[in-house]
């Protein structure tokens, strides 16, 4: 978390899931941000073969899902994510909706600072629906 920005950030939580991160911030300033959930666009079938699931909403709807369709795990920690090639930020293929912003899931420490985006009325947020009006 700690590297240069656009860096893959992976670690384990509670000894078995993958979670993803983009760092943000310049060399030796430990910020990043956690990638929660995301829209499945391509790949679809093979995310559903990891996940062993077909509904589209769950398939990368939270942090573990996630890792788990995209076969994110320690491996990918540290690659760039402007270069790849296993992971890469690429441009959206549409406009992004309103973005909002909300309290921050699963923290206790400084929860009720608004540091939770998402994009409004997503059918693939994670997080209960109280927090994505």
């Amino acid at each position: 978390m700690f590297g240069p920005p656009f860096r893959a950030y992976v670690y384990r939580i509670y000894g078995q899931h993958w979670c993803f991160n983009v760092t943000s911030e310049s060399r030796g300033y430990g910020a990043a941000v956690l990638i929660r959930a995301l829209e499945p666009d391509e790949g679809i079938a093979l995310m559903q073969m990891r996940r062993g699931v077909d509904d589209l909403r769950d398939l990368c709807r939270g942090p573990a899902r996630l890792a788990q369709a995209l076969d994110i795990d320690r491996r990918l920690d540290g690659g760039d994510l402007r270069t790849g090639p296993e992971l890469l930020l690429l441009p959206p293929d549409r406009p992004a909706g309103a973005v909002r912003t909300s309290r921050r899931i699963g923290i206790s420490l400084a929860a009720h600072r608004l540091l939770r985006f998402y994009e409004r009325g997503s059918p693939y947020l994670s997080g209960p629906k109280s927090l994505s009006p």
